[in-house]
């Protein structure tokens, strides 16, 4: 469990090395199913995509600010997750494709507080030749709202870490390498950087002793904070001024935006099909089905996958994309074991080492065709896919009353086939193995023979009655008393035994009971001391409207189960990780709007502009949901999750104008300039965080292999999401400022001292 799974398939690998030579004539030994190769396979392409970004980021920054500066900020990345390494053992992580996903998410993020600190910086260099004096000073101005920045980025990612459902311990471990590296980041922005920071000298005024680079980077910083005097400020001035107009039409924005989600644009897919490299048929039949027969049906299904491996070649190779089938006839994977179960495995070779364009799916969707239905089959069901859960359609049936059950069962099961894109039906209600059922007739009651002795008879006949148990050594031998085996053979013994009344009167059991045939449970699951039984589909997530189904299903399955008192119906499998999941995410925003506006009300010591702050929160969902759009996706839980830490994000840019503004007016600037100052001032350290957070995460939002598939969705509604509420930000924030200093001013009891409007 703790092992290194490269290491170990290693030493296997070797160990299969060096035993060729001593294998008898005609014996080989292989491996299969290397599940290091996929691991390497996914740490390669996460490590990859970190390499990339961070490359990404150092060429933002050097585009806006000098070489140095941008090399001493990204400097601040190794130092924070070396940091995160270090306690990474305590912690109770390990390096795997989920925590390296997280590096990959704050690896745009941990720099935020290290730009706005090192751009503040560089701006004092340029105004005064004590550089020491300069890295104190800008560190001090920007120390409040770098620190609070960072402590809402981290309560927005908390939550995570209390998800609920089985993929929750999986997604624990993304706030622990984030919140790890916000606050080693927080520690080198404060400490380390400022002290590389005073060894950075501003531009000559003479430019003949800059370099070609510096050269044309001052020129393109020039340019840039040309554009914003002459862009940017005339637009946030005129918004300013018209800024009810303003408001509403953000406000019309926001309406619009949800309206285009809630109409359907988006779907939603609880978590995304991610394909497998492994495809699974597993097969159940009846149970007291003979081993021979089994058997026959799983070497069919290894016939047909070797039809499939002959005719699937990759014309690059030559080689077909299928390797290593291997069938099982007793046992089925997941503990079941019998003669009336077994499986079909085979290998696929991964996407990036084939030219030919199949997927798993559509391997796995041909061998179903193929296969077609099985003759006395309880369950068939194929696999082919990454992190699946519980089934993706499952209702669940809870009561005592076996017969309704089973009628509602078969209903449903007849249902299920109707909704586009499901196949894979099963229920857990079974025939189990045949059984004479015994009744007693009125007769057996006049002789006062029960139920009871009639089955103890019945047993000592058949089975047998211990009348003796002999020592030999250290085994105990019984010795059983029943009939001979010539009249234990046939059913006409069973109805010719003598059944003895307490009274000593002996008759045929004919006389005393009737003999019925049925089938026995072949399992009993209880949930709350009920009866449960399920019934479960497969989905094609891809084109069925998933939601729609279940809301449907439910509804049709509750109207089956009214005519039966104490019958309850419900759906379970994955829509029951779905609703514990998205309540504890419900849980969860409460708890981040809550600790966010407690933590801003902290340095601004106002109620009125934490709300200043948190009102760009909803654009930033927009953004989100344009992210999706844009990239084709649909939504899914690591969506709302990436939203979710996005709350924390987004406000970060709003703190730094926010608290600038405050900063202002406590010089004794006047209202409309110390905002009309605040967003020139801070537009390029805005700028620069949302754009190093997008480039941090565009390699892996762009990445088409396999392995990074389910990730993607958190990583885009956090890239997008910080994209589209930057633009926002530097609007909306000043006229939400002005429009709470109107309405203090409306409510204030001196009006006559109010600072008059522009």
């Amino acid at each position: 469990g703790d092992q290194s799974a490269i290491e170990v398939a290693d030493a296997v690998k070797q160990y299969v090395a060096d035993a060729q030579s001593g294998l008898p004539v005609g014996f080989e030994m292989a491996y299969w199913r290397d599940s290091s190769r996929i691991v390497k396979a996914r740490l390669g392409t996460l490590t990859r995509s970190a390499i990339q970004g961070g490359i990404l980021i150092f060429l933002l920054l050097a585009l806006f600010l000098r070489m140095s500066v941008a090399l001493w900020v990204c400097v601040g990345i190794p130092i924070s997750f070396l940091g995160v390494l270090a306690v990474m053992p305590e912690l109770g992580t390990t390096i795997n494709i989920v925590t390296l996903f997280a590096f990959i998410l704050v690896l745009g993020i941990v720099v935020d507080d290290a730009i706005v600190t090192g751009e503040n910086i560089y701006r004092h260099l340029k105004d005064t030749k004590d550089s020491t004096l300069a890295a104190v000073r800008g560190t001090e101005e920007v120390a409040v709202p770098v620190t609070f920045g960072v402590l809402t980025t981290a309560a927005a990612f908390l939550p995570i870490y209390f998800i609920e459902g089985t993929r929750g311990a999986l997604f624990a471990q993304i706030p622990v390498v984030v919140i790890s590296a916000l606050m080693f980041s927080l520690i080198e922005s404060k400490l380390i950087l400022p002290s590389h920071m005073k060894h950075v000298r501003a531009y000559h005024d003479d430019p003949s002793k800059h370099s070609g680079w510096s050269r044309w980077q001052q020129k393109f910083a020039n340019g840039f904070e040309a554009m914003v005097a002459r862009r940017y400020q005339p637009l946030l001035q005129k918004a300013l001024r018209q800024r009810y107009i303003t408001w509403a039409i953000f406000l019309a924005l926001l309406i619009v935006s949800y309206a285009l989600v809630s109409s359907g644009a988006l779907r939603f897919v609880f978590f995304p099909r991610v394909q497998s490299e492994t495809a699974r048929a597993s097969l159940t039949m009846n149970p007291g089905t003979p081993f021979e027969t089994t058997k026959d049906h799983i070497d069919r299904m290894h016939a047909v996958a070797q039809d499939l491996q002959a005719e699937y070649i990759d014309p690059v190779t030559g080689q077909s994309v299928i390797i290593n089938i291997m069938s099982v006839t007793g046992a089925a994977g997941e503990g079941a074991s019998g003669a009336n179960v077994g499986r079909v495995i085979f290998e696929i070779v991964s996407p990036e080492k084939r030219s030919l364009q199949v997927t798993s799916s559509e391997l796995v969707n041909e061998w179903r065709q193929r296969i077609g239905t099985i003759p006395g089959a309880k369950e068939l069901n194929y696999r082919a896919e990454i992190g699946r859960g519980g089934s993706p359609l499952e209702v669940r049936l809870t009561g005592n009353d076996l017969k309704a059950m089973d009628e509602v069962a078969e209903k449903l099961q007849k249902r299920l086939p109707e909704y586009n894109g499901v196949f894979d039906i099963a229920t857990s209600i079974g025939n189990g193995k045949e059984q004479i059922e015994l009744h007693l007739k009125p007769t057996a009651e006049l002789l006062g023979i029960s139920a009871q002795q009639l089955a103890r008879q019945v047993r000592a006949a058949f089975f047998g009655e211990e009348a003796q148990r002999i020592q030999r050594g250290r085994e105990d031998v019984r010795v059983m008393v029943r009939y001979p085996q010539a009249e234990r053979d046939s059913l006409t013994a069973l109805q010719n035994m003598r059944i003895r009344s307490p009274a000593g009167v002996e008759v045929p059991l004919s006389e005393v009971a009737d003999l019925s045939f049925g089938r026995s449970d072949d399992s009993i699951r209880r949930i709350d001391r009920q009866r449960v039984a399920s019934i479960s589909a497969d989905v094609n997530k891809e084109t069925a409207d998933i939601e729609a189904i279940k809301v449907d299903l439910l509804a049709y399955a509750q109207e089956l189960v009214a005519p039966y008192p104490g019958l309850n119906a419900a759906l379970s499998g994955e829509a029951e990780e779905q609703a514990d999941s998205f309540g504890s995410l419900r849980v969860g925003l409460m708890f981040v709007l809550f600790v966010v506006y407690a933590l801003l009300a902290i340095p601004f010591k106002s109620y009125g502009q934490p709300l200043i702050v948190m009102s760009v929160i909803p654009f930033g969902v927009i953004g989100a949901l344009l992210g999706h759009m844009i990239m084709g996706m649909d939504l899914s839980l690591l969506s709302f999750m990436g939203m979710l830490a996005l709350t924390g994000v987004v406000v970060n840019d709003s703190l730094v104008l926010v608290d600038y503004v405050n900063r202002r007016r406590a010089d004794g600037a006047p209202l409309f300039e110390a905002i009309s100052i605040a967003g020139v001032a801070r537009f390029r350290a805005v700028m620069l965080t949302s754009l190093t957070t997008f480039a941090g995460l565009m390699p892996l939002i762009f990445e088409e292999s396999t392995q990074a598939q389910f990730l993607i969705p958190m990583a885009v509604s956090l890239g997008f999401g910080i994209l589209f509420a930057t633009g926002i930000t530097l609007i909306l924030i000043p006229v939400n400022y002005m429009i709470l200093e109107d309405i203090k001013r409306l409510f204030s009891r001196s009006p006559q001292t109010a600072e008059p409007k522009p």
